[in-house]
């Protein structure tokens, strides 16, 4: 495993950190820095990969040769190393680590607008909310657990912006400002440099002092003003360790392991409005969680296909153009990011989730390619430390409607808590009107499948 930078590496001795007066100017208490001296610790962690758009289930995991063509479409099925599950043949590297992967085939419950915030936060849409609205998983990890590492904040943000706003990531919720991911894709990469102070002049007050003075008007010009106290103790975190920034920055990583995950140009975005096919982000997402991230967020492509103009600029009715340029990528960083976890010791506890806001018609219209399709969707897992190598779930012969064992998104992230070591249905944040609030709907239990019930 590639060493890391260490917090070690930028020490300052205890005597230092009292003359800051750390307490009072960053929120951190002279023992919690001392523990990050220490070390990182193992910890659990979420890679959660949003596919912009809505992904075609029956192309890609639950495929149904024998229907008509029509509805089967043109790909066929391939074995995958665990006897008796097949795959799309455009996932090959995949079908060589279904043993480490578990598909769900029948989940329910799916909103039928395009829409990010069911796949962030799991409840439906339609649902009653507190004001403020459900705050994401990632704001509610880092509520409940707080950072592993004062140098590293809980949550992490890898997402770009879209042009159509209901495919961005939704905001903390009720939590406000406080419960907002790091960006380092956006403004908060300018809170790395916190206005030039570095360690060799942490020391001075004076320095470290006007600069937060100088970030405060920042923040308080952009309407985050209620979230200081989350930026004081990151930016502060980030000044005595270089590990974040050397995660981040993916030349500091082994040229070989870049190319298998591939790469994409972030400046290009799918269809006008979708996210950009970056197959680094990836990587990215690993390099985060393996510096002390407990919740990376990420959107990966556009899903929506409707036949139109390709990429190229080519008009082309067919959905199966788009599937031919996106498949064969997705199947490359999807299996470097699982062997990675793998090869490095995280697979137990790094959960990957890898899904989108509903499924696709069972039908192929010449117009509309796949549509829209809430009664069915599916989710691909990994990691975690659950009972891998299976599907859950199956759907009827044209894969439209759940046909056993439907999964509704408050089982998934009821999972997905469990596996970050929370218990969803004991603990609760607090509201904006002082009220406790679960984190899934329906006292919903976790996949039993999956986690061994």
């Amino acid at each position: 495993m590639p060493s890391q930078p260490s917090v070690r590496q930028h020490r300052l001795g205890r005597r230092s950190f009292l003359q800051i007066g750390s307490a009072a100017l960053a929120g951190l208490t002279l023992p919690a820095l001392l523990k990050a001296e220490q070390g990182r610790s193992s910890h659990k962690s979420l890679i959660l990969i949003y596919l912009v758009g809505g992904p075609p289930h029956q192309d890609m995991f639950d495929l149904k040769p024998n229907a008509p063509s029509e509805i089967a479409g043109p790909w066929r099925p391939i074995a995958t190393n665990v006897n008796g599950i097949q795959i799309c043949e455009a996932f090959p590297l995949l079908s060589r680590q279904m043993d480490k992967l578990a598909v769900i085939r029948s989940l329910v419950n799916n909103q039928a607008d395009h829409n990010a915030i069911q796949v962030f936060n799991g409840f439906h849409p339609r649902s009653a909310k507190p004001g403020g609205g459900w705050p994401q998983i990632g704001s509610a990890v880092a509520k409940v657990q707080g950072p592993v590492d004062p140098a590293t904040p809980a949550f992490i943000s890898l997402c770009y912006t879209c042009t159509h706003g209901p495919y961005n990531e939704p905001g903390p919720g009720f939590l406000g400002a406080s419960g907002n991911p790091f960006r380092p894709m956006g403004p908060s990469r300018n809170d790395m440099i916190l206005q030039g102070v570095n360690v060799d002049r942490l020391a001075d007050r004076r320095s470290l002092l006007r600069s937060f003075d100088s970030m405060r008007r920042d923040v308080d010009q952009s309407g985050m003003l209620n979230g200081m106290d989350t930026f004081h103790r990151q930016a502060f975190g980030l000044l005595t360790s270089s590990r974040l920034a050397e995660a981040l920055d993916l030349s500091k990583e082994d040229p070989r392991v870049v190319a298998r995950y591939g790469t994409g140009d972030p400046r290009v975005f799918m269809d006008s409005n979708g996210a950009p096919r970056v197959p680094q982000s990836m990587l990215m997402a690993r390099r985060l969680i393996e510096v002390g991230a407990r919740v990376v967020t990420l959107n990966y492509s556009k899903w929506d296909w409707h036949g139109g103009r390709n990429t190229e600029g080519r008009v082309d009715n067919s959905i199966f153009t788009r599937e031919k340029e996106d498949f064969p990528i997705f199947d490359q960083c999807v299996s470097a990011l699982i062997e990675d976890l793998h090869a490095r010791g995280l697979d137990r506890d790094c959960t990957v989730a890898i899904l989108g806001e509903f499924g696709r018609t069972p039908r192929i219209s010449p117009q509309l390619g796949r549509d829209h399709w809430p009664n069915v969707n599916c989710a691909l897992l990994a990691g975690g430390g659950m009972n891998l190598g299976q599907t859950i779930g199956t759907t009827d012969r044209i894969a439209g409607e759940p046909a056993s064992r439907p999964v509704r998104f408050s089982e998934l992230f009821a999972t997905l808590y469990r596996n970050l070591g929370i218990d969803a249905n004991r603990t609760t944040i607090t509201d904006l009107s002082g009220r406790p609030q679960y984190l899934v709907e329906d006292n919903a239990a976790s996949i039993g499948e999956l986690v061994g019930y």
